[in-house]
């Protein structure tokens, strides 16, 4: 990584811009061109150095719904449940944790209603409990982690 990488990473933590060409403003900010922006953000995510780059979204305000849900899985049986749970398409992410609710994951679905239909089906998929933890108050953490 080099300092135009370094210059990248820590401008575009702080926001990217919203307009008809974001990717050359933020590129002419930076002091590169367009192109070279996008190619070395594509290089940033193929050598997992940046394991994302996208918006982040309150996908409440637009209709739909998330949750936070966890699992007790015996460890013997673990990968094979989270297949199951994964073969959902609701299942934004799971992983494992240690902890006696081992198995976590966020389901993301249209609708409010539809959080507690996918549960019961993940329970009746898989035979064991899932524990809905639904947002109660967000917060706002200007998280930056300078590179």
């Amino acid at each position: 990584m080099d300092e135009i990488d370094r210059k990248i990473i820590n401008q575009l933590q702080r926001g990217f811009p919203i307009c008809e060409q974001p990717y050359q403003e933020a590129a002419e900010s930076i002091g590169i061109s367009e192109s070279e922006l996008i190619q070395r953000i594509e290089a940033l995510l193929k050598d997992k150095t940046l394991t994302r780059f996208g918006p982040m979204y309150q996908i409440e305000k637009a209709g739909g719904a998330f949750t936070l849900a966890a699992m007790k899985i015996p460890e013997d049986v673990f990968d094979k449940v989270a297949e199951q749970v994964n073969q959902f398409p609701e299942i934004a992410h799971n992983y494992e944790r240690t902890h006696e609710l081992n198995m976590w994951f966020v389901l993301g679905t249209e609708s409010p209603e539809e959080i507690a239909s996918v549960i019961k089906n993940i329970e009746e998929a898989t035979g064991y409990k899932v524990y809905n933890m639904p947002k109660l108050e967000e917060y706002f953490v200007g998280l930056f982690f300078k590179v």
